[in-house]
Protein backbone atom coordinates (compact mmCIF):
# COMPACT_ATOMS: atom_id res chain seq x y z
CA UNK A 1 0.00 0.00 0.00
CA UNK A 2 2.22 2.75 0.98
CA UNK A 3 2.35 5.79 3.24
CA UNK A 4 -0.38 9.03 2.27
CA UNK A 5 0.32 12.77 3.26
CA UNK A 6 -2.90 14.61 4.34
CA UNK A 7 -2.44 18.29 3.09
CA UNK A 8 -4.40 21.44 4.99
CA UNK A 9 -7.88 21.49 3.20
CA UNK A 10 -9.57 24.83 1.89
CA UNK A 11 -12.26 24.99 4.45
CA UNK A 12 -14.41 27.95 2.59
CA UNK A 13 -14.27 30.58 -0.71
CA UNK A 14 -11.03 33.00 -0.12
CA UNK A 15 -9.79 30.84 2.52
CA UNK A 16 -6.31 30.72 2.04
CA UNK A 17 -4.53 29.07 5.45
CA UNK A 18 -6.19 27.58 8.61
CA UNK A 19 -4.74 27.09 12.29
CA UNK A 20 -4.80 23.75 13.55
CA UNK A 21 -6.39 24.44 17.00
CA UNK A 22 -6.50 21.08 18.27
CA UNK A 23 -4.98 17.38 17.35
CA UNK A 24 -7.85 14.75 17.33
CA UNK A 25 -5.18 12.12 16.95
CA UNK A 26 -1.60 10.56 18.22
CA UNK A 27 0.81 8.58 15.97
CA UNK A 28 -0.05 5.37 16.01
CA UNK A 29 -3.83 5.92 16.12
CA UNK A 30 -6.06 3.88 13.51
CA UNK A 31 -8.27 6.04 11.77
CA UNK A 32 -11.20 5.36 9.06
CA UNK A 33 -11.87 7.56 5.95
CA UNK A 34 -13.73 11.16 7.07
CA UNK A 35 -12.81 10.07 10.36
CA UNK A 36 -11.95 13.70 12.47
CA UNK A 37 -8.12 13.56 13.28
CA UNK A 38 -7.63 17.83 13.88
CA UNK A 39 -9.43 21.01 14.70
CA UNK A 40 -9.13 23.60 12.53
CA UNK A 41 -9.29 27.41 12.48
CA UNK A 42 -9.65 29.94 9.78
CA UNK A 43 -11.48 33.47 9.61
CA UNK A 44 -14.91 32.49 8.10
CA UNK A 45 -14.97 28.72 10.08
CA UNK A 46 -14.46 26.66 13.11
CA UNK A 47 -14.24 23.01 11.42
CA UNK A 48 -12.56 19.57 11.60
CA UNK A 49 -10.27 17.67 8.99
CA UNK A 50 -11.88 14.52 7.78
CA UNK A 51 -8.88 12.22 7.45
CA UNK A 52 -8.79 11.21 3.41
CA UNK A 53 -7.48 8.02 4.23
CA UNK A 54 -8.05 4.60 6.54
CA UNK A 55 -4.99 3.67 8.05
CA UNK A 56 -2.73 4.50 10.67
CA UNK A 57 -1.16 8.05 11.70
CA UNK A 58 2.51 7.42 11.33
CA UNK A 59 3.00 11.26 12.25
CA UNK A 60 2.01 15.05 12.95
CA UNK A 61 3.64 17.50 10.75
CA UNK A 62 2.12 20.45 12.49
CA UNK A 63 1.75 21.54 16.07
CA UNK A 64 -1.09 23.11 17.95
CA UNK A 65 -1.30 26.72 16.68
CA UNK A 66 0.70 26.58 13.77
CA UNK A 67 -0.81 28.00 11.03
CA UNK A 68 -0.31 26.64 7.56
CA UNK A 69 -1.13 27.44 3.96
CA UNK A 70 -3.70 25.71 1.72
CA UNK A 71 -1.79 22.96 0.24
CA UNK A 72 0.72 22.19 3.07
CA UNK A 73 1.20 18.92 4.68
CA UNK A 74 -0.23 18.29 8.40
CA UNK A 75 0.60 14.91 8.62
CA UNK A 76 1.24 11.01 7.52
CA UNK A 77 -0.87 8.03 6.99
CA UNK A 78 0.29 4.86 6.26
CA UNK A 79 -2.41 2.62 4.73
CA UNK A 80 -4.02 -0.07 5.93
CA UNK A 81 -1.52 -3.27 5.08
CA UNK A 82 0.94 -0.58 4.01
CA UNK A 83 4.77 -1.79 4.52
CA UNK A 84 6.88 1.35 3.69
CA UNK A 85 9.44 2.35 5.45
CA UNK A 86 8.74 5.14 8.53
CA UNK A 87 6.98 7.95 7.82
CA UNK A 88 10.01 10.34 9.30
CA UNK A 89 12.21 8.62 6.22
CA UNK A 90 8.72 8.94 3.79
CA UNK A 91 7.80 12.89 4.15
CA UNK A 92 11.25 13.78 4.20
CA UNK A 93 12.52 11.03 1.03
CA UNK A 94 13.31 14.12 -0.89
CA UNK A 95 15.12 16.56 1.39
CA UNK A 96 17.62 13.27 2.55
CA UNK A 97 20.17 10.90 0.62
CA UNK A 98 20.21 7.34 1.38
CA UNK A 99 22.66 6.50 4.24
CA UNK A 100 24.66 5.09 2.28
CA UNK A 101 25.70 8.27 0.09
CA UNK A 102 27.86 11.04 2.27
CA UNK A 103 26.63 14.32 2.25
CA UNK A 104 30.31 15.50 1.74
CA UNK A 105 30.08 13.97 -1.60
CA UNK A 106 27.39 17.00 -3.44
CA UNK A 107 27.32 20.41 -2.22
CA UNK A 108 24.57 21.30 -4.77
CA UNK A 109 22.01 22.11 -2.39
CA UNK A 110 23.71 23.61 0.30
CA UNK A 111 22.16 26.32 -0.01
CA UNK A 112 18.51 25.58 -1.00
CA UNK A 113 15.96 25.54 2.01
CA UNK A 114 12.43 23.73 1.96
CA UNK A 115 9.96 26.18 3.59
CA UNK A 116 10.03 23.97 6.69
CA UNK A 117 13.07 24.47 7.33
CA UNK A 118 12.73 28.01 6.98
CA UNK A 119 10.08 28.31 9.49
CA UNK A 120 11.65 26.32 11.83
CA UNK A 121 15.28 27.81 11.79
CA UNK A 122 13.51 31.41 11.70
CA UNK A 123 11.47 30.32 15.13
CA UNK A 124 14.41 28.99 16.81
CA UNK A 125 17.34 31.51 15.48
CA UNK A 126 19.32 29.23 13.66
CA UNK A 127 21.82 30.61 11.46
CA UNK A 128 21.31 28.14 8.30
CA UNK A 129 24.46 29.07 6.86
CA UNK A 130 26.58 27.40 9.45
CA UNK A 131 24.64 24.43 9.81
CA UNK A 132 26.21 21.40 7.70
CA UNK A 133 23.12 19.68 5.96
CA UNK A 134 23.07 15.78 5.70
CA UNK A 135 20.40 15.63 3.10
CA UNK A 136 20.59 15.72 -0.82
CA UNK A 137 23.79 17.75 -2.04
CA UNK A 138 24.48 19.22 1.61
CA UNK A 139 20.43 20.57 2.37
CA UNK A 140 19.68 21.23 4.99
CA UNK A 141 16.52 18.78 7.12
CA UNK A 142 13.72 19.36 9.76
CA UNK A 143 15.85 15.98 11.08
CA UNK A 144 19.17 18.55 11.03
CA UNK A 145 17.51 21.12 13.01
CA UNK A 146 15.95 18.69 15.46
CA UNK A 147 19.13 17.38 16.48
CA UNK A 148 20.56 20.73 16.60
CA UNK A 149 17.57 22.40 18.62
CA UNK A 150 18.30 19.18 21.45
CA UNK A 151 21.85 19.36 21.51
CA UNK A 152 21.43 22.98 22.92
CA UNK A 153 24.24 23.85 20.29
CA UNK A 154 22.40 26.46 18.08
CA UNK A 155 24.56 28.45 15.59
CA UNK A 156 24.01 32.11 15.99
CA UNK A 157 24.19 34.25 13.23
CA UNK A 158 27.84 35.96 12.64
CA UNK A 159 28.50 39.89 12.08
CA UNK A 160 29.50 39.52 8.33
CA UNK A 161 26.66 40.10 6.08
CA UNK A 162 25.22 36.89 4.42
CA UNK A 163 22.73 36.35 1.44
CA UNK A 164 19.27 35.89 1.68
CA UNK A 165 18.52 32.55 2.35
CA UNK A 166 17.07 30.90 -0.76
CA UNK A 167 14.03 28.88 -0.28
CA UNK A 168 13.69 25.95 -2.78
CA UNK A 169 11.26 25.77 -5.48
CA UNK A 170 8.81 22.95 -5.45
CA UNK A 171 8.88 20.40 -8.05
CA UNK A 172 6.52 19.28 -10.28
CA UNK A 173 5.23 16.87 -7.82
CA UNK A 174 5.14 19.22 -4.58
CA UNK A 175 3.78 22.31 -5.95
CA UNK A 176 0.46 21.53 -4.77
CA UNK A 177 1.81 20.53 -1.02
CA UNK A 178 4.46 23.18 -0.33
CA UNK A 179 3.37 26.46 -2.43
CA UNK A 180 6.05 29.25 -1.83
CA UNK A 181 5.08 31.91 0.98
CA UNK A 182 5.13 35.60 0.47
CA UNK A 183 7.32 37.41 2.74
CA UNK A 184 5.36 38.50 5.72
CA UNK A 185 5.42 42.16 6.41
CA UNK A 186 7.96 43.58 9.39
CA UNK A 187 5.63 44.37 12.13
CA UNK A 188 5.26 48.09 13.45
CA UNK A 189 7.40 48.74 16.57
CA UNK A 190 5.06 49.65 19.21
CA UNK A 191 6.75 50.33 22.89
CA UNK A 192 4.89 48.96 25.68
CA UNK A 193 4.59 50.71 29.01
CA UNK A 194 3.75 49.38 32.25
CA UNK A 195 0.45 48.20 32.39
CA UNK A 196 -0.28 47.59 28.97
CA UNK A 197 -1.71 44.11 28.46
CA UNK A 198 0.12 42.51 25.10
CA UNK A 199 -2.92 39.86 23.68
CA UNK A 200 -1.34 37.12 21.27
CA UNK A 201 -2.67 37.63 17.76
CA UNK A 202 -4.45 34.42 17.16
CA UNK A 203 -4.54 32.63 13.89
CA UNK A 204 -8.03 33.52 12.79
CA UNK A 205 -7.76 37.08 13.45
CA UNK A 206 -4.07 37.35 11.84
CA UNK A 207 -6.69 35.74 8.82
CA UNK A 208 -9.60 38.29 9.26
CA UNK A 209 -6.62 41.30 8.82
CA UNK A 210 -5.19 39.12 5.72
CA UNK A 211 -8.52 38.88 4.14
CA UNK A 212 -9.58 42.89 5.13
CA UNK A 213 -6.60 43.92 4.27
CA UNK A 214 -6.42 42.31 0.75
CA UNK A 215 -10.22 43.47 -0.37
CA UNK A 216 -9.25 47.38 0.56
CA UNK A 217 -5.82 47.30 -1.69
CA UNK A 218 -7.83 45.30 -4.49
CA UNK A 219 -11.12 46.62 -4.85
CA UNK A 220 -11.59 50.40 -5.29
CA UNK A 221 -14.25 51.12 -2.78
CA UNK A 222 -17.18 53.85 -3.14
CA UNK A 223 -20.07 54.10 -0.87
CA UNK A 224 -23.60 55.72 -0.90
CA UNK A 225 -26.30 55.34 1.37
CA UNK A 226 -29.59 55.90 1.57
CA UNK A 227 -32.65 57.07 4.37
CA UNK A 228 -35.95 54.40 4.25
CA UNK A 229 -39.08 55.18 6.09
CA UNK A 230 -39.70 51.75 7.61
CA UNK A 231 -42.65 52.45 9.87
CA UNK A 232 -44.85 50.01 8.22
CA UNK A 233 -42.90 47.74 8.97
CA UNK A 234 -42.30 48.31 12.32
CA UNK A 235 -46.05 48.14 12.99
CA UNK A 236 -46.22 44.87 10.70
CA UNK A 237 -43.32 43.32 12.29
CA UNK A 238 -44.48 44.14 15.96
CA UNK A 239 -48.10 42.70 15.31
CA UNK A 240 -46.80 39.07 14.65
CA UNK A 241 -43.56 38.84 16.86
CA UNK A 242 -45.48 37.50 19.82
CA UNK A 243 -47.67 34.97 17.85
CA UNK A 244 -45.11 34.01 15.87
CA UNK A 245 -42.72 33.00 18.39
CA UNK A 246 -45.04 31.15 20.15
CA UNK A 247 -46.06 29.00 17.22
CA UNK A 248 -42.15 28.98 15.07
CA UNK A 249 -39.63 28.84 18.56
CA UNK A 250 -37.42 31.54 17.13
CA UNK A 251 -37.67 35.16 16.52
CA UNK A 252 -39.51 37.25 13.71
CA UNK A 253 -36.31 39.90 13.65
CA UNK A 254 -36.19 42.82 11.66
CA UNK A 255 -33.20 41.95 9.63
CA UNK A 256 -35.30 38.88 8.19
CA UNK A 257 -37.33 41.62 6.40
CA UNK A 258 -34.57 43.21 4.97
CA UNK A 259 -32.65 40.07 3.74
CA UNK A 260 -35.69 39.21 1.74
CA UNK A 261 -35.97 42.88 0.41
CA UNK A 262 -32.52 42.37 -0.80
CA UNK A 263 -33.04 39.08 -2.39
CA UNK A 264 -35.85 40.65 -4.36
CA UNK A 265 -34.19 43.48 -5.19
CA UNK A 266 -30.89 41.65 -6.75
CA UNK A 267 -33.52 39.35 -8.87
CA UNK A 268 -33.94 42.48 -10.30
CA UNK A 269 -30.76 43.99 -10.50
CA UNK A 270 -28.64 41.16 -11.44
CA UNK A 271 -25.49 43.32 -12.17
CA UNK A 272 -25.04 43.88 -8.74
CA UNK A 273 -24.75 40.40 -7.72
CA UNK A 274 -21.47 39.80 -9.80
CA UNK A 275 -17.80 39.92 -8.60
CA UNK A 276 -14.62 40.65 -10.39
CA UNK A 277 -12.39 37.89 -12.24
CA UNK A 278 -9.40 39.86 -13.62
CA UNK A 279 -10.04 39.91 -17.53
CA UNK A 280 -13.98 39.11 -17.09
CA UNK A 281 -16.96 40.19 -14.68
CA UNK A 282 -19.20 37.21 -13.22
CA UNK A 283 -22.99 37.54 -12.64
CA UNK A 284 -23.63 34.48 -10.54
CA UNK A 285 -26.90 33.14 -11.33
CA UNK A 286 -27.65 31.57 -7.73
CA UNK A 287 -28.96 34.59 -4.98
CA UNK A 288 -26.77 33.25 -1.88
CA UNK A 289 -26.45 35.98 0.93
CA UNK A 290 -24.22 36.01 3.42
CA UNK A 291 -25.13 37.71 6.94
CA UNK A 292 -22.52 38.72 9.39
CA UNK A 293 -22.34 37.06 12.44
CA UNK A 294 -20.01 38.62 15.01
CA UNK A 295 -18.18 36.66 18.26
CA UNK A 296 -16.14 38.46 21.11
CA UNK A 297 -13.11 38.23 18.73
CA UNK A 298 -14.04 37.39 15.25
CA UNK A 299 -16.81 37.81 12.48
CA UNK A 300 -18.39 35.19 10.88
CA UNK A 301 -20.36 35.25 7.56
CA UNK A 302 -22.29 32.44 6.91
CA UNK A 303 -24.47 31.70 4.03
CA UNK A 304 -27.73 31.83 3.46
CA UNK A 305 -28.47 30.14 -0.03
CA UNK A 306 -30.80 30.95 -2.91
CA UNK A 307 -32.45 33.43 -0.43
CA UNK A 308 -35.13 34.70 -3.11
CA UNK A 309 -36.81 31.40 -2.74
CA UNK A 310 -37.66 31.81 0.43
CA UNK A 311 -40.30 33.51 2.58
CA UNK A 312 -39.33 35.80 5.35
CA UNK A 313 -40.55 33.08 7.85
CA UNK A 314 -38.14 30.54 5.99
CA UNK A 315 -34.78 33.25 6.14
CA UNK A 316 -36.02 34.11 9.97
CA UNK A 317 -35.00 30.40 11.00
CA UNK A 318 -31.93 30.30 8.91
CA UNK A 319 -30.51 33.63 10.48
CA UNK A 320 -31.44 31.78 13.78
CA UNK A 321 -30.08 28.31 12.84
CA UNK A 322 -26.66 29.93 11.28
CA UNK A 323 -26.33 32.40 14.21
CA UNK A 324 -26.74 29.76 17.03
CA UNK A 325 -24.04 27.35 15.03
CA UNK A 326 -21.87 29.98 15.15
CA UNK A 327 -21.79 31.10 18.80
CA UNK A 328 -21.66 27.33 19.87
CA UNK A 329 -18.74 26.68 17.22
CA UNK A 330 -20.72 24.47 15.31
CA UNK A 331 -20.54 26.18 12.01
CA UNK A 332 -19.06 24.33 8.98
CA UNK A 333 -16.94 24.87 5.78
CA UNK A 334 -20.29 23.87 4.06
CA UNK A 335 -22.14 27.00 5.96
CA UNK A 336 -19.82 29.83 4.26
CA UNK A 337 -19.34 28.77 0.69
CA UNK A 338 -20.93 30.65 -1.77
CA UNK A 339 -22.16 33.70 -0.92
CA UNK A 340 -22.47 36.28 -3.52
CA UNK A 341 -23.56 39.37 -1.68
CA UNK A 342 -23.40 40.30 1.83
CA UNK A 343 -26.08 42.16 4.15
CA UNK A 344 -24.24 42.84 7.63
CA UNK A 345 -27.10 43.85 10.23
CA UNK A 346 -25.08 46.85 12.07
CA UNK A 347 -28.02 47.79 13.59
CA UNK A 348 -28.28 44.97 16.16
CA UNK A 349 -25.89 47.53 18.28
CA UNK A 350 -26.68 50.94 17.59
CA UNK A 351 -25.03 52.00 14.44
CA UNK A 352 -26.73 54.67 12.62
CA UNK A 353 -24.07 55.10 9.83
CA UNK A 354 -21.00 52.66 8.70
CA UNK A 355 -18.86 51.73 5.79
CA UNK A 356 -18.15 48.55 5.60
CA UNK A 357 -15.62 46.46 4.14
CA UNK A 358 -16.35 44.34 0.85
CA UNK A 359 -16.43 40.48 1.33
CA UNK A 360 -14.02 39.52 -0.75
CA UNK A 361 -14.50 38.80 -4.09
CA UNK A 362 -17.92 39.86 -3.89
CA UNK A 363 -18.94 43.07 -5.56
CA UNK A 364 -21.06 44.71 -2.94
CA UNK A 365 -21.58 44.79 1.23
CA UNK A 366 -24.60 46.41 2.72
CA UNK A 367 -25.02 47.66 5.91
CA UNK A 368 -28.56 48.00 7.30
CA UNK A 369 -27.91 50.29 10.34
CA UNK A 370 -30.51 50.65 13.92
CA UNK A 371 -34.26 52.04 13.52
CA UNK A 372 -34.38 55.03 14.90
CA UNK A 373 -37.67 57.49 15.37
CA UNK A 374 -37.17 60.69 13.95
CA UNK A 375 -39.28 63.71 13.34
CA UNK A 376 -40.12 63.78 9.66
CA UNK A 377 -41.67 66.20 7.16
CA UNK A 378 -44.11 63.90 5.05
CA UNK A 379 -45.95 64.96 1.99
CA UNK A 380 -48.33 67.22 3.12
CA UNK A 381 -46.07 69.09 4.95
CA UNK A 382 -47.18 68.07 8.17
CA UNK A 383 -44.19 66.77 11.04
CA UNK A 384 -44.48 63.21 12.18
CA UNK A 385 -42.72 60.79 14.37
CA UNK A 386 -41.54 58.03 11.82
CA UNK A 387 -39.14 54.82 12.04
CA UNK A 388 -36.46 55.64 9.65
CA UNK A 389 -33.44 53.40 8.94
CA UNK A 390 -30.33 54.00 7.11
CA UNK A 391 -29.31 51.25 4.19
CA UNK A 392 -25.23 52.15 3.44
CA UNK A 393 -23.52 50.11 0.67
CA UNK A 394 -20.23 49.93 0.17
CA UNK A 395 -19.21 48.82 -3.58
CA UNK A 396 -16.18 47.51 -5.82
CA UNK A 397 -15.77 50.28 -8.48
CA UNK A 398 -14.28 47.98 -10.71
CA UNK A 399 -17.17 45.98 -11.11
CA UNK A 400 -20.25 48.54 -10.45
CA UNK A 401 -20.84 51.73 -10.66
CA UNK A 402 -23.14 54.59 -8.71
CA UNK A 403 -26.06 54.56 -11.28
CA UNK A 404 -27.19 50.69 -11.16
CA UNK A 405 -26.32 51.32 -6.99
CA UNK A 406 -28.50 53.85 -6.58
CA UNK A 407 -31.42 52.20 -9.22
CA UNK A 408 -30.93 49.03 -6.31
CA UNK A 409 -30.97 50.59 -2.99
CA UNK A 410 -34.27 52.59 -4.58
CA UNK A 411 -35.78 49.28 -5.40
CA UNK A 412 -35.01 48.16 -1.46
CA UNK A 413 -36.31 51.19 0.11
CA UNK A 414 -39.29 50.73 -2.26
CA UNK A 415 -40.16 47.40 -1.24
CA UNK A 416 -39.54 48.18 2.36
CA UNK A 417 -41.73 51.21 2.61
CA UNK A 418 -44.80 48.71 0.87
CA UNK A 419 -44.40 46.50 3.64
CA UNK A 420 -47.38 45.91 5.83
CA UNK A 421 -49.74 43.49 6.95
CA UNK A 422 -51.77 44.36 3.92
CA UNK A 423 -48.91 43.66 1.01
CA UNK A 424 -46.60 41.34 2.32
CA UNK A 425 -46.79 37.42 3.70
CA UNK A 426 -44.43 36.24 5.54
CA UNK A 427 -45.22 32.44 4.85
Amino acid sequence: MGIEKMKMPQLGESVTEGTISKWLVSPGDAVNKYDPIAEVQTDKVNAEVPSSFTGVIKELLAEEGDTLEVGELICSIELEGGTDAPAEEKVEKKEEAAPSSPASADTSNKGRYSPAVLKMSQENGIDLTQVTGTGAGGRITRKDLKKIIESGNIPQASEAPKAAPQQESPSQGETAAQPSKKPAPQAPDVPTMPGDIEIPVTGIRKAIAANMLRSKHEAPHAWTMMEVDVTNLVDYRNSLKTEFKQKEGYNLTFFAFFVKAVAQALKEYPQINSMWAGDKIIQKKDINLSIAVATDDALYVPVIKNADEKTIKGIAREITELAGKVRSGKLTSQDMQGGTFTVNNTGSFGSVQSMGIINYPQAAILQVESIVKRPVVMNNGMIAVRDMVNLCMSLDHRVLDGLVCGRFLQRVKEILENTSKETTSIY
